[in-house]
């Protein structure tokens, strides 16, 4: 038997930051390191690049950056592989990444989902867990990490790759677990991240799991495989979400593998950051309520109407932000667009954005008019 212990989000800011620099991982991990201490292979999601120097890149939302000593928290945590592919692996652009795997090297933990090029940052990471090899694979949604032909960062979640990729080098391991880091935030699953999952496992991957949504997402077992709709953050102190409960809420993944290959899953209830520092096992009585909301929230999702009805709701709380976004309004033309206003002003202009997102052509053509500049 062999044990897999996967952790989601670590990054290395607020008030868990001095226990990072101190190297302290017992109190980053309080009763969660036995977890790790006990396991033959651990994974997390490492969510910010070590730097020595700051050089953050442009872009929109925060920008995260950690000294390279918080390497050592995480090397004393016993954690053997960190998944490199999201949103903020390049918030310090390629100088932020290099350092990074470097960083990770010298510390004897592996990296997995980011490279100097695409490539490379495709690349299936394969680890021996006795006679079982483990193939570790990590991809990330297109925000302002993506690997490029001609310039470094995340592995982008691409389908059609995923496949070649999974049928080019099924040879070299024996069971697959795929990082997914995409989705929306507070909210998992959608429609197209619940079928992209299962698309995975059909293809070949025998546990896909979802991070970055930073709330309970739920889980269920399909044609053989473990998939995942979101754990949480690992160990995450993000100052906007200090208020948000089930930011502070989430699990372990523990893969229990056989010699055949045949596996099973167990969930590790904690909270996070709540206080600050660590992450700590939850009480019996809250891990009791925990685990009764994930397994109603797992049965519910089974439903495709239910998740295709959560998701309208949270696109209409939200639709006159995302297309005052992309319209370029400022601060004053967003006011004026609350009771949608400006929609109806629009109209017409907005059939020319939907056409341009809408239209896999078009917007293949976008992608690669924003990939040149951001490289000019």
């Amino acid at each position: 038997m062999a044990t897999i212990i996967i952790g989601a989000d670590v990054c290395p800011i607020g008030g868990n930051l001095a226990c990072f620099k101190a190297g302290d991982a017992q109190n980053l991990f309080n009763d969660l390191l036995g977890e790790f201490h006990q396991s033959d292979l651990s994974i997390a999601n490492l969510e910010c690049p070590f730097i020595e120097n700051p050089s953050p890149i442009l872009k929109t939302g925060p920008t995260f950056g950690a000294g390279s000593d918080c390497i050592n928290s995480i090397k004393n945590a016993r954690i053997d592989v960190l998944g490199l592919a999201n949103n903020h692996i390049m918030d310090h652009g390629a100088a932020g990444l290099s350092n990074t795997m470097r960083v990770c090297a010298e510390a004897g933990i592996a990296t997995v989902g980011a490279g100097r090029t695409l490539a490379e940052a495709r690349q299936i990471l394969v680890r021996h867990v006795g006679p079982i090899r483990i193939g570790i694979l990590a991809m990330a949604e297109r925000e302002f990490s993506i690997a490029s032909n001609g310039s470094p960062g995340a592995n982008p979640c691409d389908l059609v790759d995923f496949v070649r990729n999974v049928n080019t080098h099924r040879y070299a391991f024996d069971y697959l677990i795929v990082l997914l880091h995409g989705s929306a935030e507070f909210h998992v699953p959608t429609p197209r991240i619940k079928d992209t999952c299962r698309f995975m496992i059909e293809m070949g991957a025998n546990a896909v799991i979802v991070q970055h949504p930073h709330c309970l997402g739920g889980y269920e077992e399909y044609r053989g495989g473990h998939i995942v709709y979101g754990q949480g953050a690992l160990i995450m102190d993000e100052a906007i979400y200090r208020d948000v409960t089930t930011f502070h809420e989430g699990f372990l993944v523990k893969l229990n593998l056989a010699q055949d290959l045949s596996s099973t899953m167990e969930i590790v209830p904690f909270t996070q950051s709540m206080p600050a520092p660590g992450a700590r096992r939850m009480p019996p009585d809250q891990e009791q309520k925990f685990r009764q909301r994930l397994e109603e929230r797992s049965r519910d999702i089974m439903d495709p109407r239910f998740v295709e009805a959560e998701w309208r709701t949270f696109c209409q709380k939200r639709r006159h932000g995302y297309l005052s976004s992309i319209l370029g309004h400022g601060r004053i033309l967003r006011r004026f667009n609350v009771g949608g206003l400006m929609e109806k002003l629009y109209g017409r202009r907005l059939l020319g954005v939907r056409n341009l997102v809408c239209c896999e052509t078009h917007r293949e053509a976008l992608e690669t008019i924003f990939n040149e500049i951001r490289n000019s």
